[in-house]
């Protein structure tokens, strides 16, 4: 420690140039840093989907979905398996260990369904991970005043999306709505079963007709020459003229035309329907890479936009997400808040101090050492978001700590008329003097983070980059306590301070300490009164929650103006009534004044219902100045729930991090779970503290089964396979490209299908003629007859069993009040044997967080009593120190329940950094004590005496870190997971925690030490 402090004070030249290019070096590393909203966190989850067109959900469950469950359920690090069993898909999530390798499970995941045998014609699904850089940084919806779907087609295509495309940082830009080309060959049912035809041997014709291929290298004439086989079908009109071999029922072979049979045209049109703002328009989704900055990439995309806007005055370009808007405005409010935070430190230091040099020497290690931690965090690669500056704002009144006790020490001891030293041996001394206690109260706050490591789930991968950033903080305040302090201390101190500073021997406390002396005293005479009030009021604060006075949810979350919807359409909804709802949506949106843009896509593919392409996805952006926006949503969502005969909205949101309340009930079979989920239903509707309850199990419709007579069908050539092709409603089916041809300047893909007849009755199905590869028309009837039923829309199964959901939204803050209230009905609720009901949701994870957090706090308040235990010697004093804990829990509860807030995970988060915060008042104090006791006072006075000396320093870093924390507390701009909450906990738990230690510490080190008086050595601290 010495050679430190002798080496600053005899370099300080040196240490100017090292703090200079600390200075550069952090300044850089916040600059370069990447801007995100909230950390990268890799989701440890794969989704397996696959299309089994024209399956329904049983059938799908029974020859897809529990196929691929088994292969993945034993796999390594599987939590869970989740599958829903849609109409024409399957859809299968697995779950890991946070701490898996994805890349490693995605392949031994595809190695597993390799192996499933699945039924013929459907290709091996390929497992796919999610993290949050894939989801789209911008969005435009582009529209012309003057050009067709066609022409803008072609400007986009060939224009825009390069132009994007080539931006620094983007990975992908996709299009949705655009104008497609092709070649459509529909053939006629009847005239294929005339000439005994069917469409797999017309598609293989064509097929290999228009094929093109090399025979190698032969020998031919004495040379080798290279032989192509080349049908030389190439345009439209070629296609048209493609032979088809056909035998006559007379038995003579002929040749026929496609033509003949069928109709060959070209065809245009939008492969999905995409409108902004009510107008036909192409949407564009740009995506950026893993590694490239959100708001870099967002700017550079603008700028590009408005040099084609430049380039293409027709186009008209309408922004419909813009995730680079928010986080720079969050991370100005944020930035604005530490600011501000570090005003009101500086102000509290210089109240207390009354000199402008020594404040200046405080203050100098806040920027220092937040622009240290931005380095590291830079070094590990670490982002620029709301964590970590919700780190840093949180980290201002801490990281000026350690340097308020060295100045405060300095300056006390440069005042005292009766000090021996001088110049730099005072310094020197000074600082040593308080080394032991700055250094052991910031391991301890460092040693509270630790815990945040073993946390799993979400909760520890959101805040471990919040830990990191106060570790390092932290880490580099206390380098500049003991380097930069002393060193500028001696420089702008050279000549000592100045008259009005000094105080006369024996007058070195104030009447503020002399006061507090006094207060001290009469609570170390009646030890049991102030002893006894802490508890009571320990008591109180732990019965707010209990008691539902003080609410507790999970997280709070980010209110976003933007609403992210999905029409899921009933199964026998067509393509046009989609279209007519969501045009119904757009209108009622775009009427409204806060509305700044609605962007919608019907048909496709729909990444919120796999398999599901007549369903849509709608957003819908309001002006950031909308005013009750959490009541305007539930207003529109029920609007939109209204006289809806066709389909229903969904918020595409809720299948994110929500606070909604979520019961899963599991039985063998659907049928098993409805009576139960009716129950659940009525119970979430009953309590009025929630909203729009849902179930999971959808509505069910009429089911015919065709049962094949195969004895029949075999005497006329036909199987179940080939009359189920002959009958599917063709427009579902996405068909397969079969070739190409050229049409002018563009190459066209050929799709191949049959002429569909409309059947609105089950009569028409049985009386609709088939094509017989005997040549002969087969009516339905004659081969088939039909059982009635009815399916579900979906089946879900969860862990090996058929589950179903009941979800409802909270109307209140109070989600675990809530949760609690519906639990106690639940749990009475009759369930059949094979029935069972688990709670999920928000409840779920509100649990699994609080635990983990709980055992965190355990874990931290361990290895800060070791901390301790080394730092004094002894377990005397750290087991005083540690009084201090359950003290802040007063003023942390009560705080929440004055504001109005809830406990909810930030909280806990709270009260985690107060454990490493509050001991370091009470080690400043006891250290004291303990030193005087050294010099040979007694217990009491040297009580008396560390008390009157500590508390100038104790109230200045309470207050400080109070003042720090103020911006946050007050700030009326939503800050996401680092919210007021937080705040309230921490400005609460450190002033009931500063009042208390003050008193309670002091009497609890007396009862453990005794009244005798001390010897000049004391054995045990």
């Amino acid at each position: 420690m010495n050679g430190i402090i002798n080496f600053v004070l005899k370099n300080k030249f040196a240490v100017w140039i090292m703090t200079l290019i600390v200075l550069v070096a952090g300044i850089y590393a916040s600059m370069t840093m990447k801007m995100e909203q909230m950390p990268s966190i890799k989701i440890p989850f794969l989704m397996v989907t696959t299309p089994y067109i024209g399956a329904t959900p049983e059938q799908v469950e029974e020859k897809i979905t529990i196929p691929v469950e088994l292969a993945v359920q034993n796999l390594n690090g599987v939590e869970l398996v989740t599958s829903t069993s849609y109409q024409g898909a399957s859809s299968v999530e697995i779950q890991y260990e946070y701490d898996v390798d994805l890349d490693k499970a995605e392949k031994e995941v595809n190695d597993a369904l390799a192996k499933v045998d699945f039924p013929e014609g459907i290709e091996t699904p390929k497992a796919s991970t999610f993290d949050f850089d894939q989801i789209p940084i911008m969005a435009y919806g582009i529209d012309s005043k003057s050009m067709d779907l066609a022409e803008l087609t072609k400007v986009v295509e060939e224009t825009v999306v390069p132009s994007l495309a080539g931006i620094d940082g983007v990975q992908s830009v996709d299009v949705s709505g655009q104008q497609l080309e092709e070649v459509e060959v529909v053939l006629d049912p009847v005239k294929m079963g005339m000439n005994g035809l069917t469409e797999e041997s017309i598609t293989q014709m064509v097929k290999a007709s228009t094929i093109k291929f090399p025979l190698g290298v032969v020998p031919l004439d004495g040379e080798e020459t290279s032989v192509v086989i080349d049908g030389r079908i190439a345009t439209i009109e070629d296609l048209k003229a493609v032979k088809i071999p056909v035998v006559s029922a007379a038995g003579v072979p002929s040749l026929i035309s496609l033509s003949d049979i069928a109709t060959v045209e070209k065809i245009s049109e939008p492969q999905s329907i995409s409108r902004t703002n009510g107008k036909e328009a192409i949407g564009i989704a740009i995506t950026k890479s893993q590694s490239a900055n959100t708001v870099d990439v967002a700017n550079a995309v603008t700028d590009e936009v408005k040099e084609l806007k430049k380039d293409n005055e027709d186009l008209n370009f309408t922004i419909v997400m813009d995730q680079a808007t928010p986080i720079e405005e969050s991370i100005s409010t944020m930035v604005g808040k530490a600011v501000l935070g570090a005003l009101f430190a500086v102000l509290i230091i210089w109240l207390f101090l009354r000199s402008f040099k020594t404040t200046l020497i405080s203050v100098v290690s806040i920027p220092l050492s937040l622009l240290i931690a931005m380095f590291f965090l830079n070094q590990m690669d670490i982002s620029l978001n709301l964590m970590t500056l919700g780190a840093m704002t949180v980290a201002i009144g801490r990281v000026i700590d350690d340097s308020i006790v060295v100045i405060e020490n300095i300056f006390r001891r440069m005042a005292d008329s009766s000090e021996k030293l001088s110049g730099g041996d005072l310094i020197r001394e000074a600082t040593k003097e308080v080394f032991k206690p700055i250094l052991s109260s910031t391991l301890v706050t460092i040693a509270v983070f630790l815990p945040l490591g073993f946390v799993g789930g979400m909760v520890g991968e959101v805040f471990m980059p919040f830990a990191l950033a106060i570790v390092f903080a932290l880490l580099a305040s206390l380098f500049v306590s003991i380097t930069i302090v002393p060193m500028l201390t001696h420089s702008l101190f050279r000549k000592g301070l100045s008259k009005k500073h000094l105080h006369e021997e024996g007058r070195e406390h104030g009447k503020m300490a002399l006061k507090y002396r006094s207060i001290l005293n009469w609570s170390l005479n009646k030890k049991w009164i102030p002893l006894l009030g802490a508890f009571l009021l320990f008591i109180s604060a732990l019965a707010l929650p209990a008691s539902g006075l003080l609410g507790t949810g999970f997280a709070n979350t980010d209110e976003q103006k933007m609403l992210y919807l999905t029409f899921r359409p009933n199964p026998s909804s067509s393509p046009a009534d989609v279209d007519k709802e969501v045009t119904e949506a757009e209108e009622m949106f775009l009427a409204k004044d806060d509305v700044v843009a609605v962007q919608s896509s019907s048909g496709g593919t729909n990444p919120f219902m796999p398999g599901d392409d007549k369903s849509a996805i709608m957003t819908v952006q309001y002006d950031k100045e909308t005013k009750d926006f959490g009541e305007e949503r539930k207003k529109v969502t029920e609007e939109l729930q209204k006289d809806r005969s066709v389909g229903k909205w969904i918020e595409a949101t809720e299948a994110g991090v929500s606070n909604n309340i979520t019961y899963y009930i599991y039985g063998d079979s659907t049928e098993d779970l409805t009576e139960t989920v009716a129950d659940v239903e009525k119970v979430m509707k009953d309590n009025k503290d929630l909203e729009k309850v849902e179930t999971s199990i959808q509505q069910s419709y009429n089911e015919y089964t065709l049962v094949v007579d195969q004895q029949k069908a075999a005497m006329v050539g036909l199987t179940a396979a080939q009359i189920g092709q002959a009958l599917y409603p063709k427009s579902t089916l996405e068909t397969p490209v079969v070739t190409t041809v050229i049409d002018g300047d563009k190459e066209l893909d050929v799709h191949v299908s049959v002429k569909e007849v409309p059947m609105t009755t089950i009569e028409e199905v049985q009386n609709t003629m088939i094509p017989s590869p005997l040549g002969v028309p087969v009516k339905v009837s004659d081969v088939a007859t039909v059982e009635e039923g009815t399916t579900s829309d979906t089946i879900g199964r969860r862990d090996g069993k058929v589950f179903a959901s009941v979800t409802a939204a909270p109307k209140t803050d109070d989600v675990g009040g809530v949760s609690k209230d519906v639990q106690a009905k639940i749990d009475k609720i009759d369930t059949p044997k094979n029935v069972s009901i688990d709670q999920g949701g928000v409840a779920a994870d509100m649990q699994e967080a609080f635990t983990q957090l709980g055992l965190a706090m355990l874990a931290a308040i361990a290895i800060v009593y070791l901390i301790l235990v080394i730092t004094f010697g002894g377990a005397k004093a750290p087991f005083a120190i540690l009084f201090t804990l359950p003290l802040t829990v007063i003023g942390a509860m009560y705080g929440l329940w004055i504001s109005g807030e809830i406990l909810e995970v930030t909280c806990m988060i709270g009260l985690l950094m107060l454990i490493g915060i509050v001991v370091t008042n009470a080690i400043v104090l006891v250290d004291r004590i303990i030193h005087k006791q050294k010099e040979g006072l007694d217990v009491r006075e040297a009580i008396l005496e560390a008390g009157a000396t500590r508390l100038r320093p104790i109230l200045m870093t309470a207050i400080a870190t109070v003042g720090a924390m103020l911006p946050l507390a007050l700030g009326f701009e939503n800050s996401g997971l680092i919210s007021r909450g937080l705040a309230v906990t921490v400005i609460g738990g450190l002033v009931s925690s500063t009042l208390l230690t003050l008193i309670v510490v002091p009497i609890i080190y007396e009862l453990l030490s005794g009244k005798k008086k001390n010897k000049k050595k004391v054995s045990e601290a």
